[in-house]
């Protein structure tokens, strides 16, 4: 049953293929279209757009690769929180606090502690 769809797996390099010429397209078409005017940036080929798309996702991405996914994939924050105790994540809540302002998830909580401290 394993060998029934051979055949697909001959399109997969040309789909590859039309995918990252389309991305290309899609990033010069937008560099052009948008910083030209807006930002005074100079007008770039197809390659140069290509070389762009290439760059951000090496300095922003990455490849990805491996298991669990990229370094965003989330799987190793969920096992650190869960390996946690009550005291680390207390702490780890108020320094996010301190630095951004907010917990996510947090509204629910923030709304009792200031109930909880107004009585």
């Amino acid at each position: 049953m394993m060998h029934r769809n051979k055949k697909w797996f001959v399109l997969i390099p040309f789909v590859v293929a039309a995918a990252i010429l389309f991305f290309g397209w899609v990033v010069t078409a937008l560099w052009n279209a948008i910083l030209v005017p807006a930002a005074g940036a100079g007008v770039i080929s197809f390659w140069q757009g290509l070389g762009l798309l290439v760059l951000s996702r090496i300095l922003v991405g990455g490849f990805g690769g491996g298991k669990g996914g990229g370094r965003w994939s989330g799987r190793p924050s969920k096992q650190k929180w869960a390996a946690m105790s009550d005291d680390e994540k207390l702490r780890f809540k108020q320094e996010w606090q301190r630095r951004c302002g907010k917990y996510p998830d947090s509204s629910n909580q923030a709304s009792s502690n200031k109930n909880e401290q107004a009585e």
